[in-house]
This record gives structure tokens, C-alpha cells and sequence, in this order.
């Protein structure tokens, strides 16, 4: 299990398949992903869920369920697409929950994830692509230490693609960055230089 601030970040489970399945199908959520609602009876897509779930863990990426402190399951992140030869993934969000949107839960499981990956699987950059409309998405990405690096169309919808790079974190760069200033302090008193 994987803690942020807000949320816990948990693996998958059979019992996620309802949720699920109600965001895959609800008509406002694909818009978010640009893609189409889901069509298939509710059987049939829990024996795929139940499959995928069998095959979560391939080497080249993992996802987790996002739930509140309280354990409320309110959407899910992943990262996938693992390069190991260029050490670099690409990372996805749901929110689904939208009585969970705009409270920092989705920056907080972004944040967690992208810690995780850097730190527990040595990864040196993750990369995601967004929609230039999403305005919320982009602000997310981007409080996460993303920034844009171009926009391109693909079947129809114009995407961002957005990167972040592991020597780019907060905590280790300031943690760097202190430590930087703290040597250079000690070096100019030890040379009688202020």
C-alpha cells in the first residue's frame, strides 16, 4: 500500500469491478479519456476485470486503486508502458468519485504514485498525455512537477503531452538544493570567504 496525504493508493481487487464498471459506463466519464462509454453486460466485463486482474503484474507497470483515508474507493491510477532500458513509464488518473474532485485527492494519488515510481522502481521519467480542454487535469499535472512538452491530435482529440523527470522532485530537489547551499557556506568559512 502506498500512503499520500489524503489517499492510500491499494491494489486491485474483484470487489473494485462494480465502481469500476459504473464509471466505464457512465456517459460524462470516457470524455475525460477520449474514449467511448463502455457497452457490454455487466458478466461479461467481470470476467475480463477478473482476467486483467490475474495478469496486473506483467513487468511493465501496476494499478493501484485510490481510496480516501477512510477507505473510500474514489478512482484509480497506474503506471504503465515501462521502458526499462530508458527507465521511464507513462502514468494515468481517474477520479471517478466527482464529490472527490477539486479537493487535491487526485494530486495527492499522483503525487504518491510518481513518488513510488521513482523511489521503489528506479524509474528516471514519467510521462503522460492529457486533453488540451482539461483544464483540471493539466493543473494537477503540472502542482506534480509535469510540464508540457508538446500537443499533438490523435483519433480526433487534441492531447498535451506532459513529462516529469525524477531529479525534478520537490523533496529532493529542496533537499539537493539545501544541501548545495550548506556546502557552499561551510566551504567559503572554511577559506575565510564570506
Amino acid at each position: 500500500m502506498i500512503k499520500g496525504k489524503k489517499v492510500f493508493l491499494r491494489e486491485k481487487r474483484l470487489d473494485d469491478a462494480l465502481q469500476d464498471y459504473a464509471w466505464k459506463t457512465d456517459r460524462n466519464w470516457p470524455r475525460l479519456d477520449a474514449t467511448l462509454p463502455l457497452n457490454v453486460p455487466f458478466k461479461t466485463y467481470l470476467l475480463t476485470y477478473a482476467e486483467e486482474l490475474d495478469r496486473r503484474v506483467d513487468g511493465k507497470g501496476r494499478v493501484y486503486a485510490i481510496e480516501t483515508l477512510e477507505g473510500k474507493h474514489i478512482g484509480n491510477c497506474c503506471y504503465y508502458n515501462m521502458e526499462w532500458d530508458r527507465r521511464e513509464a507513462e502514468v494515468g488518473i481517474l477520479i471517478g468519485d466527482p464529490a472527490y474532485w477539486d479537493g487535491g485527492y487526485g494530486t495527492d494519488a499522483v503525487r504518491a504514485l510518481v513518488d513510488h515510481v521513482f523511489r521503489q522502481e528506479g524509474l528516471r521519467k514519467v510521462y503522460l498525455h492529457t486533453l488540451v480542454w482539461n483544464a483540471r487535469a493539466k493543473k494537477c499535472f503540472e502542482k506534480c512537477g509535469f510540464v508540457e512538452c508538446k500537443r499533438f491530435k490523435r483519433s480526433g482529440y487534441d492531447f498535451i503531452l506532459m513529462e516529469r523527470n525524477g531529479r525534478r522532485s520537490s523533496s529532493v530537489t529542496n533537499a539537493h538544493g539545501q544541501l548545495h547551499r550548506d556546502q557552499t557556506a561551510r566551504r567559503r568559512e572554511n577559506s575565510g570567504r564570506r
